[in-house]
């Protein structure tokens, strides 16, 4: 079975190497020791664990993992709907950033004027998360 140094399992479930010796160290997840007394988890334990990571993270106001890596925090100042396409607009300080979109899009988003939002930015789209 595969086993996963502290770092590796950082890295696997999106936190800090010291997270992890935390959460190893209050017995919230099971290591042991190599030849060269590295801790390592077993690979099955990180699996469950992860698992239990993911559900008591759910709900928590974190921010989602993307790979857009510019983003405009900001409030949503117009949404203009069409038959199939939106416009949504998005004031973050002085940046003022528009963003076609699907009426589906917006609508799932639940996008209306007057709330917080974030464009990101990725080459030359604008992707919208709903804050």
């Amino acid at each position: 079975m595969q086993s996963y140094t502290i770092g590796q399992a950082a890295r696997l479930l999106g936190v800090s190497p010291d997270t992890v010796r935390r959460w190893a160290d209050g017995g919230r997840v099971t290591t042991h020791r190599d030849e060269g007394s590295r801790r390592l988890i077993d690979g099955r334990d990180l699996a469950a664990f992860s698992i239990e990571v993911g559900q008591s993270s759910q709900g928590e106001d974190e921010v989602p993992y993307t790979s857009a890596r510019n983003a405009f925090p900001g409030i949503v100042t117009a949404v203009k709907l069409g038959d199939v396409a939106a416009q949504v607009e998005i004031q973050a300080g002085p940046h003022r950033l528009v963003s076609l979109l699907t009426r589906e899009a917006v609508e799932e988003l639940g996008l209306e004027v007057g709330m917080q939002a974030t464009a990101r930015v990725k080459s030359t789209s604008v992707h919208i998360d709903r804050a």
